[in-house]
Parts: structure tokens; C-alpha cells; sequence
């Protein structure tokens, strides 16, 4: 019997399949693991389980379980009403869905999401610099405790909001804890998963409540997200950081293990609870080592008890590396009769035209998300079940039922499904032959422009107009040898060189060290030529931008510094032809129209290396013939004629293709067939550029991608990965220079696990914090160049103000004032501590009149006091408390059990206090401390 790739058997697939409505259309009969190719579901298979007045519910059924479900409702259906103006500044908007009705979620409770609620969100890009056209993000997010009815409802939500918002529209079917990457960037500061459902008459997120104790997890690295868990020590772990919420105090406590960069992190999102939901009033504290933080490990374990036993390591997140999501594959969906058949069509590298408009396509990217693309022809029934496909798809695979799907329609796709094909030409760009040299025939070249405008350094990959310094090094014998300055330029296909570029920018010196490599270099060479970059990196103290070029694959400006006198010959000659003879006959490949874009290539001396659209240099003993082919422009043939005298002195003579001299052909070893068509116009792809944080903290490379970056998203203790399709920069933070060797490895094994199929000389631009180039931040919305002078540091946050330590103090005292001084035996905080913990809340919520307490079932984040608010007075324990004679002139070792010897006061009871010291308690805690002391100890409280 086979086995499919989900560990079942080939009946046990087909009878699952069935049960659903599938059928396999090509079951292999081989022992290979087994996956039908083909297979389809009959659309009869569709029943309505309920009916009601207004909803009408049509369910699928497998095993016995609810599979997909769609839902329609009168409430729901009117899309309309209550949308937003989507031209406004507003980017994001959020809904909840309560009895099949979306209702508004208030802006401050957005990044809240209750577990057993689903919600839409809808993303409008508002960026100055987003590209016309860009569609909307439309997405529908799934609680886990939501219900199984939930994860098939998204369909009919989605495709009647689609057609009110109107416009190019991306939808996208989320999981809790499995969204995508685009969903996860509209919220920097971070997710919170918020246990059980909201109460109708309650407020989505309230603020200025003190009754609460929670214990949030916080995981992830840019997509922070933070779920509550029990309160109790065995939440713990060693790697994760966790946030002890007490309403006045939030409490970071970070794992043993945890990475500085993620402490930074974490500190970020508990900064951002307190700003958000408690008006920046609550006192945020850091426990990075216990021994050292007593009192917030006292006010932790007033909480949680004494902890018993060692903490566990944290169970790995399972996320995909690259060469997961390399795994591409292209199926079609096409309607035969009543069943619905899903063909395989291609895998990677795919081609733009295998996507036809009248059809609708799954693109499968190895199980970590699946696309459904809808061809502008396709039925509007087709459309319509697009999501219930996906959800099919993913069962018929064996996927888990939290697979990402992002729906598209054609004119309307994502950056991330563009780049899994070969090349992508925009519809606006697909009649012209611009490439970015050709832009600078149009834009006159200046360098205060470039610098004022990044966007446009970026997009001609310009630092300047190349009239800056250059220094030239040969590797040889492991060592950098200087090339004379006659010889800059002449490079050898077998060689390794570094050029190193020097210019101003905004009256500051700047540095470009170009990594040159050919093809025939060995790769002790390619070692020679990196551990030389780094001892001139370490001379330049690290202010250098490192750009890594293969031969055949050179930047713009580094064909610029040459000034289109770039030579690049067979063997080693030129520059470094000491004892060795150069061949009788040399043929050269003339390219490009001028100085910024011209580059010489010595090619093997045969007329099949000929080609009618360029020119050619061939050298012989005694005469050069500089050929011009029929297709060549009269830039290339006045380009040439100035770069003869850098390959050779000997007398030239003009030849015109179809007029060449039996001489010619005699020297390039007889005539021969060379390419002769016109060249095809140059497709230039639509890409946009796409940022990714890279990881490999627990085996492979993995990288998150940032979608709808800038600037706020780079940080010390990242390496960031920014894909420009024609170029790649690795990004390093200023603490994350450990990882600068590693970096361009990174680059390369990005490029080699494309599912595109990207070229492996692409250059890879190694960039430092602090000495971005524009090339880089042209990339970006927007650049502050003095942000990380201005950025404080994860040490200097910890810092605080200088009231910090003593609010710390007063919060710690009124805490642990309360607290058992002596544990019950099972070492957990005793029921007078938590009373006390529990009263001292409910008064701080009373003074200030703030709002009623909040269920459990209904917690929501809390506003404590400032500490000019705070009263550093102990609290009571109610009307209550322990009789007078327990109390008064006894020793410590004879009071009760739980009773702290330093405030034996506040344990009596209102009626007793007010007799015993003739005031109210109120009354004696704002006496100076002193007096306290004095009546104390007249009374035997002290």
C-alpha cells in the first residue's frame, strides 16, 4: 500500500477526498509517495444545513467534521454601510465580527484580538511613495477557539466587501498565531492575543482599570505578539520573555536564554502597552537577573508564589526555511460539467504567461501559503468560491488547516507572488526599453539630485556621477597588490580586485569598496580577496559600504568610475602580462552606448561569438578591424571607436558586416553562423523591493519578511535582507557586527533558493548601520539621517528617569507590605497576600474613579496611577481584619501567620483603627512617616 506525503495511505486519501467531494483523477500506481496530480470535487456535494429567516448556511463535510462553511446573512450582506472612507489618511481599519454582524473595533484596541472572535481588516496604502495602482489588503482573522464553522466563512465576507470597497483588492484568509507576514507589519507594536470572547455590553479594549493580573508571553522578532497564559510559574521558560501585567506595575522578566535583541524587543511592545492602554502612567520594570532585582522578584512571587524546580527550555517555533518555500508549484482549476478539476501545470522557475486570463490558477509555495490568482475572463461563480477552493486544496494536501491563502485577481497581485516568476513586466511597462542607463539620457545626471532624491540614486543604482577618487588592488599570492593608475580598469577574467571609491556627501567622506571577482578566479583567490576587504574595512574603521560583483554582472556606477573604459580580458594580461605572451588573435565584445554604461569583454576568437547587434574589436599581429553589426546604433560605433586605443596601438580598420575582408574571417578560423535577429526590447520586471529579517539562531536560514517597511524597522541587533530584484543589500546593525561574515553567505543562499530562479551574480551590497548609501535609502519612504544618533539604546531605556528607582520602591513596599512575611508550606502566596494585593487595587480604582471591574472572561489592559498619584501608604483589607489583642504589643514571632511586624496597623479593622487612634486610616497614612512611627509605638503597633 502507498504512502501519500502525509503519512496516509492511498484509500485512506482517496476515502477522505471523497468524503469531501474529490475524486482523483491520476492515482500513480507506483510505490512513490502518493499525490494525485489531478483531481477534482463534485459541486453537488454542497448541502445547506440550516436555514433561518436571514442566514442561510452551506457546509462541506469530511470525516464527519464541518470542513468549510459559507455563510450568508441580510446584516452582512450590506457591506456598505459603516465602511470607511478609504481615501482618507487612515490606513488600517478593523471589524469584529458579533452575530454575523461587522462591527467597528475602536483605534486604540487595535492589535487586540479575542480568541474566540474572527475579525476583518482592511489595509489601505497611504504611502507618498506607493505605487499607483497598488491594491488593498483585505483580511479575514480567524480565532483559535472561534469554531470550526468559522474557518470556512471568510468567502462570502470577503468577496461582497471586495465588491463595495471596489478597486484592486488582495484578500487574505488568517489563523491566530499563523498570520502572514503582511498582516503582521501593520502591527509594529506588536499582536495581543487575548483570552475567551468580548461581552457585548463590555468596551473592545477599556482603559484606566486597575482590576487585573495577567501573565502575557512574548515571542517573535519583528511580528512581535503576546498571549496571555496561566498565571503561574509553569508558564515559564528559559528563551521567551514574559510581562508580569499588575495594573500599576508591568513587569518584564526575560528568559536566561533570551537574545539581547529580543529583550530590546520585547521592551518595545511593553512600552507600547503602557502608552497605548495605560497613558504612559504605569511603572515599567526589567528583571534581566534575579539576583539582582529582589524587590520585583518579591512583588513576582507575591503573585505567583515561590517558584519550585528549574525552568524549561522553550519548545522551537516551527517556521519554514528557503528551501521550503522553493518548492513551487502551478496547478489550474477548471470546470468540467459538475466536477471541478485541478490540474498540475508547472513548477519553478514559473513564466508570467502560464497564467491565463479566462482560468483561475493555485499556486502551492511548498505549504507555506497558497494562492489563488483569478483571470479577469473567469465566471463570477469562480470567483465567488476561490476561498472554499483553497480550503479544499489544503485538506485534499494533508496542509494544517492554518495555511495561509491569499486570493487574487489578475492586475491585482502582491509583491510576494510576482517574485515566484521568472520575471513579471507591469502592464505599464511592458512597450518600453528603459533600462537605468537609458533613464540617464533623460535625467541629467547631478549629484546634488541624487543625494536630495535617494529614490532616484536607487532606482539608477547612482551613489553619485562616479567623479570621485578610485584605488585599485590585484589579488595575488593571497596579498593586494596596487594596479597602476594607467591600468585601472583592465581586469582579468581569472582574477580578483578591489576598487575602492571614495566621494562627498553632505561634506563627509564616503566609502565604496567594490568586491570584483571573474569567473576562472579559484576560490582561495575569492578567500584572499574577502579577508583583504576586511583589513581595508578595519582601516576605513568600518565606514565603508562593501559591494560583492561577479564578472559579467556590474553595477551601473562601477562601470561608471570607469568611465566606460572597463576591459575585461581571458587569462591574465593587461595590467599583469609580465612573462606571459598574449595570443596572436583577440576578439572583443564591445557593449553599451556611453561612459556610464560601456564594458569590453574578451570572447573566444571565433566568428560564432559575432552577433549583428554589437560591435566587435578583433586584434591581430599587424591590424585591428573594428566590426560594426547592421543591428548596432551610432552611440555603440562612437562608444568603440574611443576604447580601440586601451586594447591595442595597431592601425584600425573600419568593417561593415556583409563587407568583411577574407582577412577577417581568415583570423577568426573561417566563417560561421552568429546570431543576426534583432535583439528583443529588454524586459524589465515590476518588483517592487521587499525586506526581510534574517534568522538562523536555530539551524537554516530563515526570513521573515517585513512588508510595508521603513526606516522604524531596522535595529541594532538585526541583519535585515532588502531585495531590489536587481541587487540584494545585507543590512547590519551597529550589534549585530558578529554576524558580518555570515551576512553575504546569507545573500547567497537567498538568491540560490529563489523559487524565481535568480541569477547567482547578482551583486550583494553589505551595508552598515550609519553608512547607508542612497542606493539603499532610496528604498525607503523616508530617511532620517541622524536617527540613530537620536535612538536610545536597550541599556539606556532600563535606565528610566530618575524617579524610577524609588517609585519602584514605594510600589515594591505597599505590595509586600501585604505580602506573607511567612510562606504558607506549600510555598505559594497565601490568601492574606493575595487579598491585600487584590485590596490594594480596588482602592487605587475607587480613588480614582475609574471605571467598573472587568470579568475574566472580558479582561482588558489597565491604567494605573502615576507616581504623583500614589500614595505610598499601605492598604487595609477591608471592613474586617484581625482582632486588636492579636495585634497590639505582640511580638513578631506571636502575630498570625501572613501579618506583616512592620504595618500591624493596617490589619485592624476600619471600626477598630478609628477607636484605637482616633482617626480614620486615611487620616494617618498622610501623616509624615515619623509621626506614624511616634503613635505606633505609643500604642504597641510598633
Amino acid at each position: 500500500m502507498t504512502k501519500s506525503q502525509t503519512g496516509h495511505s492511498e484509500e485512506e486519501v482517496q476515502g477522505s477526498l471523497g468524503s469531501l467531494g474529490v475524486t482523483c483523477c491520476h492515482a500513480t500506481k507506483s510505490r512513490a509517495p502518493f499525490f494525485p496530480r489531478s483531481f477534482s470535487f463534485h459541486s453537488s456535494r454542497q448541502c445547506t444545513l440550516g436555514t433561518t429567516e436571514h442566514n442561510k448556511v452551506a457546509v462541506w463535510r469530511a470525516n464527519g467534521c464541518l470542513q468549510s462553511v459559507c455563510i450568508k446573512h441580510s446584516a452582512v450582506m450590506d457591506t456598505r454601510r459603516g465602511l470607511p472612507d478609504t481615501e482618507s489618511h487612515r490606513d488600517l481599519h478593523i471589524w469584529i465580527i458579533e452575530n454575523l454582524q461587522m462591527v467597528p473595533v475602536p483605534e486604540p484596541a487595535y492589535g487586540n484580538f479575542f480568541e474566540k472572535h474572527c475579525y476583518v481588516v482592511l489595509h489601505v496604502p497611504q504611502s507618498l511613495k506607493a505605487t499607483p495602482g497598488v491594491p488593498k489588503d483585505l483580511h479575514y482573522w480567524v480565532g483559535k477557539m472561534a469554531g470550526v464553522a468559522a474557518h470556512g466563512a471568510p468567502g462570502s465576507f470577503m468577496q461582497h466587501l471586495k465588491e463595495a470597497l471596489g478597486g484592486a483588492t488582495v484578500q487574505h484568509r488568517e489563523v491566530q498565531g499563523h498570520e502572514s507576514a503582511c498582516f503582521r507589519s501593520y502591527f509594529r507594536s506588536g499582536i495581543i492575543y487575548r483570552k475567551g470572547g468580548l461581552a457585548s455590553a463590555l468596551k473592545h479594549v477599556e482603559t484606566n482599570v486597575y482590576n487585573i493580573q495577567r501573565l502575557l508571553r512574548i515571542r517573535g522578532g519583528k511580528h512581535l505578539s503576546a498571549t496571555e497564559v496561566e498565571l503561574s510559574w509553569h508558564s515559564f521558560n528559559k528563551s521567551d520573555i514574559f510581562l508580569l501585567d499588575l495594573g500599576r506595575i508591568m513587569i518584564q522578566w526575560n528568559g536566561p536564554k533570551a537574545s539581547a535583541a529580543r529583550k530590546a524587543q520585547g521592551l518595545f511592545l511593553t512600552h507600547s502597552l503602557r502608552d497605548r492602554e495605560r497613558g504612559g502612567r504605569a511603572q515599567v520594570s526589567v528583571v534581566d537577573d534575579e539576583a539582582e532585582a529582589t524587590d520585583l522578584m518579591e512583588i513576582m512571587e507575591a503573585v505567583l508564589g515561590r517558584r519550585v524546580g528549574n525552568l524549561h527550555d522553550a519548545m522551537p517555533s516551527k517556521r519554514m526555511n528557503q528551501l521550503q518555500k522553493a518548492n513551487v508549484h502551478l496547478y489550474q482549476v477548471c470546470q468540467k460539467g459538475k466536477d471541478l478539476v485541478v490540474q498540475e501545470l508547472s513548477t519553478c522557475p514559473l513564466a508570467q504567461d502560464l497564467l491565463q486570463e479566462e482560468n483561475c490558477y493555485i499556486l502551492d509555495q511548498g505549504g507555506f501559503k497558497i494562492y489563488v490568482w483569478q483571470g479577469r475572463l473567469a465566471s463570477l461563480q469562480e470567483r465567488g468560491a476561490a476561498f472554499k477552493r483553497a480550503l479544499s486544496f489544503i485538506q485534499a494536501k494533508g496542509y494544517p488547516s492554518y495555511t495561509s491563502v491569499e486570493v487574487m485577481d489578475d492586475g491585482a497581485e502582491s509583491a510576494g507572488f510576482k517574485q515566484l516568476f521568472q520575471s513579471w513586466p507591469g502592464p505599464q511597462r511592458k512597450n518600453k526599453n528603459l533600462s537605468g542607463m537609458g533613464k540617464l539620457l533623460q535625467v541629467k545626471l547631478d549629484v546634488g539630485k541624487l543625494h536630495s532624491q535617494p529614490e532616484l540614486a536607487a532606482q539608477l543604482r547612482m551613489v553619485d556621477d562616479a567623479s570621485g577618487s578610485v584605488q585599485m588592488w590585484c589579488i595575488q599570492e593571497s596579498r593586494r597588490q596596487p594596479v597602476d593608475r594607467k591600468h585601472h580598469g583592465q581586469l582579468c577574467a581569472d582574477g580578483c580586485y578591489l576598487v575602492l571609491y571614495a566621494y562627498q556627501k553632505m561634506g563627509l567622506g564616503q566609502h565604496v569598496l567594490y568586491l570584483w571577482q571573474g569567473l576562472q578566479a579559484t576560490a582561495h583567490e575569492i578567500r584572499a580577496l574577502r579577508g583583504n576587504a576586511e583589513e581595508l574595512s578595519l582601516r576605513c574603521r568600518g565606514a565603508l559600504v562593501q559591494e560583492h560583483v561577479t564578472m559579467g554582472s556590474e553595477p551601473p556606477h562601477f562601470l561608471a568610475i570607469f568611465q566606460g573604459r572597463l576591459v575585461i580580458f581571458q587569462g591574465r594580461r593587461g595590467h599583469s602580462r609580465k612573462g606571459q605572451l598574449a595570443p596572436a588573435v583577440s576578439l572583443f565584445h564591445i557593449q553599451g552606448t556611453n561612459s556610464y554604461n560601456a564594458r569590453t569583454l574578451e570572447v573566444p576568437a571565433r566568428a560564432s561569438a559575432l552577433n549583428s547587434n554589437d560591435v566587435f574589436l578583433l586584434v591581430t599581429a599587424n591590424l585591428c578591424y573594428l566590426w560594426f553589426g547592421k543591428g548596432c546604433s551610432g552611440d555603440q560605433r562612437e562608444m568603440a571607436r574611443a576604447l580601440v586605443t586601451i586594447i591595442s596601438r595597431e592601425d584600425t580598420e573600419i568593417v561593415l558586416e556583409g563587407q568583411e575582408p577574407p582577412d577577417f574571417w581568415e583570423a577568426l578560423g573561417g566563417r560561421a553562423p552568429y546570431p543576426s535577429n534583432r535583439r528583443p526590447p529588454e524586459d524589465v520586471s515590476d518588483f517592487q523591493p521587499r525586506l526581510f529579517e534574517c534568522s538562523c539562531q536555530t539551524g537554516p536560514l530563515v526570513l521573515t519578511e517585513v512588508v510595508f517597511f521603513s526606516q522604524e524597522d531596522l535595529d541594532k541587533y538585526d541583519v535585515m535582507l532588502l531585495d531590489a530584484w536587481q541587487e540584494i543589500f545585507l543590512w547590519l546593525g551597529a550589534a549585530a557586527s558578529e554576524w558580518k561574515q555570515e551576512a553575504v553567505a546569507w545573500g547567497q543562499e537567498y538568491l540560490k533558493t529563489h523559487p524565481a530562479g535568480r541569477s547567482l551574480a547578482t551583486p550583494i551590497v553589505l551595508v552598515k548601520q550609519g553608512h547607508e548609501p542612497p542606493t539603499f535609502t532610496g528604498w525607503f519612504c523616508t530617511w532620517d539621517p541622524y536617527k540613530w544618533s537620536n535612538t536610545q539604546s536597550y541599556e539606556e531605556v532600563l535606565e528610566g528617569d530618575p524617579g524610577a528607582v524609588s517609585t519602584i520602591s514605594e510600589i515594591t513596599a505597599e505590595i509586600v507590605n501585604f505580602r506573607l512575611s511567612r510562606w504558607p508550606g506549600n510555598d505559594r502566596a497565601g490568601p492574606l497576600a493575595l487579598r491585600a494585593l487584590k485590596s490594594c487595587e480596588d482602592s487605587s480604582e475607587s480613588e480614582l474613579g475609574l471605571g467598573p471591574h472587568v470579568g475574566p472572561s472580558s479582561r482588558s489592559t489597565v491604567s494605573s496611577a502615576s507616581s504623583s498619584s500614589y500614595q505610598s501608604s499601605p492598604r487595609s483589607l477591608g471592613s474586617g481584619g484581625l482582632p486588636r489583642e492579636q495585634l497590639m504589643h505582640q511580638a513578631a514571632e506571636d502575630l498570625p501567620e501572613g501579618v506583616d511586624p512592620a504595618h500591624k496597623e493596617a490589619y485592624l479593622s476600619d471600626s477598630d483603627f478609628q477607636d484605637i487612634f482616633g482617626k480614620s486610616k486615611e487620616e494617618f497614612y498622610s501623616m509624615a512617616k515619623w509621626r506614624q512611627q511616634e503613635e505606633k509605638k505609643q500604642l504597641g503597633f510598633f
